[in-house]
């Protein structure tokens, strides 16, 4: 098995970012990513998509889309979508309709903007999703690393601050994310977790002051995705492609806030009598099993079960829980960072049926 680190959810010069599909790749090298998906907004621009190699170092860009309804106000109800063969953007007024077509091309899509509200300061309008009522989507962006600011933004003088200072801005998913995501775990579904990094490398202009916010290289050293997969990348595009769709789309995946440290090697299992699940598999509860997590370092660990923490380790680098008990567990890992505790890991659940 190997551990992919993956950065999804950006913006070229296509939509309203400021960088090429090149500064993204060189950015993404930079920070020793092993692939990005670019999602511009409401167009699929698929010639980019290839290996980038610097030295002997390489990256594979992946191509996909952010596509929301651009005549609704606000324009809420954004739908990030991967590996669909054809520009979508067109279903957009619908969101049912746009999720099945992801659906029919084999594509993903995961909820963007869960809550993401809006911020006066900065004159951002709320572009949270409203429409709970659709079904069949793969997963949710749990943790978004632009929309944070928003959220943390309450004051022209909280905007100004995480401006200059950008390390102290990303603190955890916010709450209604995680509780969101419970909630429909506990319907029955499998939902998938993912973080992205809404990277637009944006430049801000304010009289004398001239600043690009939040560089791509900044956001992939941040908030990631760290991919379980069956093998290290070959460099045969579309033995990759799969790969890395597939892992995605099982949940064989976690969040990772990588700044104040890599997750590398962080993992999530489930032992029974006769089989072993990891993130985003089930296993059966019969004769019991015995979680483990194994973390990079001794930090703050804990587990959920159906969105009730279970137990919590403190200064730990393994912990095991034995269970006979039916139910959707994952876990969360905390790390001090700059003065405060902040999420480091967010695994996917195991399912135990």
């Amino acid at each position: 098995m190997a551990e992919l680190v993956v950065s999804v959810h950006m913006h070229t010069t296509y939509s309203d970012g400021t960088g090429s599909h090149r500064d993204i790749a060189a950015a993404a090298l930079k920070a020793n990513l092993d692939a990005v998906i670019v999602t511009d907004h409401n167009v699929l621009v698929t010639g980019p998509e290839g290996f980038y190699k610097e030295g002997k170092k390489r990256l594979l860009m992946l191509i996909g889309e952010e596509i929301h309804d651009q005549a609704r106000q606000p324009q809420k109800s954004h739908l990030l979508v991967f590996n669909a063969k054809r520009e979508l953007a067109g279903f957009a007024p619908d969101p049912q309709t746009l999720i099945d077509a992801v659906n029919r091309q084999g594509g993903l899509s995961f909820i963007a903007h869960l809550f993401d509200p809006e911020c006066p300061p900065i004159k951002e309008v709320d572009i949270s999703w409203e429409d709970w009522q659709a079904q069949g989507y793969t997963g949710i962006e749990l943790w978004n690393s632009l929309s944070e600011l928003k959220i943390q933004g309450k004051s022209m003088l909280h905007i100004l601050f995480y401006v200059f200072f950008p390390h102290f801005l990303n603190h955890q998913p916010p709450a209604q994310h995680l509780t969101k995501w419970d909630e429909l775990l506990n319907s029955g579904k499998k939902v998938v977790a993912l973080g992205g990094a809404d990277a637009h490398a944006l430049n801000v202009h304010a009289g004398p002051i001239h600043r690009q916010v939040y560089p791509y290289e900044f956001h992939f050293r941040g908030i990631t995705n760290h991919l379980i997969t069956p093998s290290a990348l070959t460099g045969a595009i579309e033995h990759d492609r799969k790969m890395i769709y597939d892992a995605f789309a099982a949940g064989h995946c976690f969040v990772a806030y990588d700044l104040p440290g890599s997750t590398n090697g962080f993992n999530f299992t489930a032992q029974g009598r006769e089989a072993t699940a990891g993130m985003g598999d089930e296993i059966s509860a019969n004769s019991g099993i015995t979680l483990n997590v194994k973390l990079p370092l001794a930090t703050e660990c804990r587990l959920l079960k159906d969105g009730k923490t279970l137990h919590v380790w403190k200064n730990r680098e393994t912990c095991s829980h034995i269970t006979h008990e039916p139910g959707v567990y994952r876990v969360e890992v905390y790390r001090q960072y700059l003065g405060k505790l902040r999420g480091w890991v967010f695994s996917n659940p195991i399912y135990v049926r």
